[in-house]
């Protein structure tokens, strides 16, 4: 993970710090320059509570932190303190974050200065719609491939926890998401390349390791799957998958840094995933 001489751009996601060994490793982190960046590319957790102090102890630890939100930081599960659905409750850990000077979906891009010049660092929150339905075979429709799933016995938690309030589905905020982000990403400087970091994989061929295929329902969306080619992305950041590798799709590299469950790093010989370097460079600067 070390860059001699230089800054990092680092990055983790999934990492569910309810488990106590997980928020162990949290308390950990560290980085190894002053100047290194830190992306945590969603699910964090799922109480309130428990995402504000993960992203309060990094940002302790780390000069500058980019959060983009899972889909767990998104559910309203019982008991929780905040009890607000949906966008009232993305908005609410925007503005919470903001605080504590954590930059988020909603901030101006900040630009990483890398080896041969400035990169674009920009965190997305864009859901996804159903339309990756390799696994449901024969379904053509949303309603076709989630009965299909549930006869599998494959159902996300999601349809119980994560709201899309003020809107009717989980699709149209999806939508909703990819218009507004694209048109962020359409007003960069054209001569400006990109990290892409989604919580979701933008494309759907890394879910083709799943060991349940139809959750592929839950992964992200058809909508996204040009855009490490359209936005110039030097790097694809993703999670969710819980299965760290790296993959290279037309000559760009697509890292997948899920921390994971303890039962899913503990079976790991080199065990728990730190954050994986992104990128390094001469040092970050914000604009």
């Amino acid at each position: 993970m070390s860059a001699p001489g230089g800054a990092q751009l680092l990055a983790i996601s999934d990492l569910h710090v309810g488990y106590e060994a997980n928020r162990s490793i949290v308390e950990d982190l560290r980085p190894d320059t002053d100047e290194d960046w830190l992306i945590v590319a969603g699910d964090v957790g799922e109480r309130s509570t428990d995402i504000l102090w993960a992203l309060t102890t990094l940002k302790n630890n780390f000069g500058t932190v980019i959060w983009l939100p899972g889909n767990h930081e998104l559910w309203t599960p019982q008991g929780d303190p905040l009890p607000l659905r949906g966008q009232a409750r993305y908005d609410h850990l925007v503005a919470e974050l903001r605080r504590i000077g954590v930059h988020t979906p909603e901030d101006p891009y900040l630009l990483w200065e890398g080896p041969t010049g400035p990169v674009a660092v920009c965190p997305l929150f864009t859901l996804y719609d159903y339309t990756w339905r390799d696994g449901t075979p024969g379904a053509t429709t949303k309603e076709e491939a989630l009965a299909h799933s549930r006869e599998l016995g494959v159902v996300c938690t999601d349809e119980y926890f994560l709201h899309p309030d003020p809107l009717p589905a989980i699709d149209d905020w999806c939508r909703a998401r990819v218009a507004a982000t694209a048109r962020r990403l359409d007003a960069l400087d054209p001569s400006l390349q990109t990290v892409l970091a989604s919580h979701w994989p933008l494309r759907r061929d890394p879910t083709a390791v799943l060991h349940y295929p139809s959750f592929a329902l839950w992964c992200g969306t058809e909508l996204t799957e040009d855009w490490h080619l359209r936005y110039r992305a030097a790097e694809v950041v993703y999670g969710h998958l819980h299965i760290p590798r790296v993959i290279h799709r037309d000559n760009v590299r697509f890292t997948e840094v899920s921390l994971g469950y303890p039962r899913e790093w503990g079976r790991r010989p080199a065990g728990p995933s730190g954050p994986r370097r992104i990128m390094a460079g001469r040092q970050g600067v914000a604009r």
